[in-house]
């Protein structure tokens, strides 16, 4: 790593990349930007933003699981149980015994509840009440490297099989007939949000979390005009949020994970504003 500080401090020349916890922090939004727009483009098409914000939410049983079962490596219990809750939640979804947003908000309600019972009955809430919010600045070295390799793994899986999920995205009834096999890569796009979701709550937090995962996207979709320009932009909404909230983080003394998705959210109304105006 300390050949890649030396990098950073050559191409950015500022006060605030002098510390290690910058540099790493700022690694974490160069991999989590891309993530979060290639990942947010599919969640919006699919109106499955209820059902990252429910992943979200099932952190905190996730951690008081592994807390009830010993594992000490809290991102290892939250990715585990939220890989169950996801196919859980959605091979119930797929029943239609109940409205997709019913169910969604039953399963995210549970998971909250049930989380906070059992880590405040042991005392435990105040210890990972961090995850609400979450800390980026936190992020360690180490930390950095399993990103990157998530990193990798969710490119590559994206890559191999943009094209099926694209005509999944565009028309479901119409990628049946085109023999692509819906439902098992419904259930790995489904897992590739739960572990991108886990992996990342201890850094963006609980309540944040969702909140990047759509700005970006539902920016770019404000622009766009092809699906190659929606994920171009949301991609660019997204490092542009990431490295103008972390900046102004550092000089102004907010919280980083708040800080980036105000960012966002001024992206989202400008370019609302912008698709407005070009319709009169």
């Amino acid at each position: 790593m300390e050949h890649l500080y030396s990098v950073l401090e050559i191409l950015l020349p500022f006060s605030w990349i002098k510390y290690d916890f910058m540099k790493n922090a700022f690694l974490a939004v160069l991999l989590l930007a891309p993530l979060f727009s290639l990942i947010g483009t599919m969640v919006v098409e699919n109106k499955l933003a209820f059902f990252s914000d429910a992943l979200g939410h099932s952190a905190l049983t996730g951690i008081a699981a592994g807390m009830l079962l010993g594992i000490a490596e809290t991102t290892l219990a939250t990715v585990l149980f939220a890989i169950i809750f996801a196919w859980l939640l959605n091979m119930i979804r797929r029943t239609r015994a109940a409205a997709g947003d019913t169910v969604i908000s039953v399963f995210s309600s549970t998971a909250v509840a049930l989380g906070l019972v059992l880590l405040s009955s042991r005392g435990a809430f105040a210890k990972y009440s961090t995850y609400l919010i979450g800390d980026i600045l936190t992020i360690r070295p180490q930390e950095v490297g399993m990103l990157f390799a998530v990193f990798l793994a969710v490119i590559l899986l994206y890559l191999a099989g943009y094209n099926r999920l694209l005509a999944m995205t565009v028309n479901m009834s119409l990628a049946r007939t085109r023999h692509i096999p819906v439902r098992l890569l419904e259930s790995i796009f489904i897992i590739v949000i739960a572990i991108t979701v886990t992996v990342s709550i201890k850094w963006i937090g609980i309540l944040l979390i969702n909140s990047l995962l759509i700005l970006p996207a539902a920016a770019g979709r404000n622009l766009a005009h092809n699906m190659k320009e929606y994920h171009l932009w949301a991609l660019f909404f997204a490092l542009a949020s990431g490295i103008s909230g972390l900046i102004l983080s550092y000089y102004c003394g907010f919280a980083t994970g708040p800080a980036i998705v105000l960012v966002g959210a001024a992206f989202f109304f400008l370019t609302h504003l912008v698709k407005n105006k070009s319709r009169r």
